[in-house]
């Protein structure tokens, strides 16, 4: 054991008006290292239809997650030479966020996503999508179907996989010899330097280092050829993955890092629980400060990160009066625990609360550019990760 945030709700499963007075179902949070691999994981494995058939998370929302993907889609069809006789196929492809690039260049295309809302938005927007879990039976039809894909794209997918087996063999199955996967996952050396527990809840069942990510594709027959790390997430790494060919030396620089670091060993894991429990006492005691001199407190983002902040630390109502968010999926909702009313963000400016606690502390620069108004007219907002910050 390394780390438990209690039982708490499942992180996106936002509520109607009509299911407040509804039992929750609550589910431990723990998180654990396996003494035998290192793998960082929680211990409690959700169903994947509960998880993600009714999902409400939609990446086109993000414009820093827009320009990211739009920069990597130009640069794999500049590097691979991609066109109308090339497919790319993406896991858990989302509303088509990141294939529409593809679509837009003439390439063809095929999505993976769970999520029926979801792929009905991606179908709508002309990416073609099965609304399906991707497993190796799948990626061996795809295959039958539509021919080898040249590149596959996993991005913050393989963290949620209870079988990780099954996708990384269906990977290998759909993967044309010469092509690549090019696949993303939130990063265990930020989550564990910057004390980001909060990127911890029920859909991510694991929390890769790139050891763990290089023993698990090489089980399947499959080389880390490259890997970068990114920005996106708090902090994320970018494996370049293919059927054969040789490591590149950032695999090996970054393998040797995490080495040196111990970055799966427990006792800096341990060292890290602490600190999380440091950023629960200091935020919790800035906030009731605020409040006992009178402040108003509002909230940015009804991310599931957000709801593991809030769970875990106990702030809800009584603290802040509402979280906004700039998708319409989820306002009028209310967030999962703590019943927190989800509103769109021109409240901010209707309300002017003098401090706005920054849930998706991920995207600060997006927001505060967003909230300039806001901001100008003498607003605060309060950064909770890696500690709690007035900006």
């Amino acid at each position: 054991m390394v780390l438990s945030l209690g039982r708490t709700p499942l992180a996106n499963s936002l509520l109607t008006a009509a299911q407040l007075g509804d039992p929750e179902p609550r589910f431990p949070l723990d998180l654990a290292r396996c003494a035998s691999c290192g793998l960082v994981q929680i211990t409690e494995t959700v169903p994947p239809d509960v998880l993600f058939r009714d999902y409400l998370y939609f990446s086109s929302y993000s414009d820093t997650m827009m320009r990211h993907v739009s920069d990597l889609t130009r640069r794999l069809i500049y590097e691979r030479q991609l066109g109308e006789h090339s497919l790319v196929v993406e896991i858990a492809s989302n509303d088509g966020y990141l294939l529409h690039h593809y679509v837009a260049a003439g390439i063809p295309v095929v999505g993976v996503e769970p999520a029926r809302t979801i792929a009905q938005v991606a179908e709508k927007r002309g990416v073609r999508t099965i609304c399906e879990f991707f497993d190796e039976a799948l990626a061996r039809e795809l295959a039958a179907r539509h021919g080898s894909a040249t590149v596959i794209h996993a991005h913050n997918v393989l963290a949620h996989v209870a079988d990780l087996t099954g996708v990384v063999r269906g990977m290998r199955a759909l993967l044309h010899p010469g092509g690549v996967a090019v696949i993303e996952v939130p990063y265990l050396r930020n989550l564990v330097e910057q004390c980001e527990f909060d990127t911890i809840y029920h859909e991510h069942l694991c929390y890769f280092s790139v050891a763990t990510l290089d023993r698990l594709f090489r089980t399947h027959g499959l080389v880390v050829q490259h890997v970068e790390r990114v920005p996106v997430h708090g902090g994320s790494v970018r494996l370049f993955v293919s059927r054969e060919g040789e490591r590149s030396g950032a695999v090996s620089g970054i393998l040797a890092e995490e080495a040196r670091q111990g970055l799966n060993d427990q006792e800096s894991l341990d060292h890290f629980a602490e600190r999380v429990a440091q950023v629960k006492e200091s935020l919790t005691r800035l906030l009731g400060e605020l409040k006992h001199a009178g402040k108003t407190i509002a909230a940015y983002g009804a991310a599931a990160k957000g709801s593991t902040l809030l769970n875990y630390t106990g702030i809800g109502g009584e603290t802040i009066d509402f979280v906004a968010d700039r998708s319409p999926h989820k306002q009028g909702r209310y967030m999962p625990g703590v019943h927190v009313p989800i509103v769109s963000p021109a409240r901010l400016l209707e309300a002017r609360p003098d401090y706005v606690l920054l849930l998706t502390w991920n995207w600060v620069e997006e927001i505060m550019a967003q909230q300039a108004e806001y901001r100008r007219g003498g607003g605060k907002f309060i950064v909770p990760i890696p500690s709690p910050r007035i900006v």
